[in-house]
């Protein structure tokens, strides 16, 4: 079948919808971060990447945000999604960055 087919769900990003592009604005997230045990990964924005480990400590994510689903559950994690919805697929802010939790 040729024409115009739906995203493939690998290259989307779980937290924003968004379509990913192949290319150094991707990362790989691990939903329950290596520190705590945790080996599944997830390819997601780098921006939204960068949102999630501004907000939760490593060990928040470990016991309860480590889905999708729980994220969602954050007021500013919503904020932010909504607001990167609106970006291209390949935008990334280069101040989220320096603002990760300690």
């Amino acid at each position: 079948m040729h024409g115009k087919e739906e995203p493939d769900r690998q290259n989307v990003c779980p937290l924003c919808g968004r379509q990913l592009p192949d290319d150094t604005t991707v990362n790989e997230h691990h939903m329950v971060p290596r520190s705590e045990g945790g080996r599944e990964t997830v390819r997601m924005h780098r921006i939204c990447h960068n949102k999630i480990h501004a907000v939760f400590s490593e060990r928040e994510l470990a016991l309860y945000y480590h889905t999708v689903e729980r994220l969602l559950e954050n007021e500013e994690i919503r904020k932010f999604v909504r607001w990167v919805r609106k970006k291209p697929p390949a935008f990334n802010d280069k101040h989220l960055s320096r603002l990760r939790r300690r």
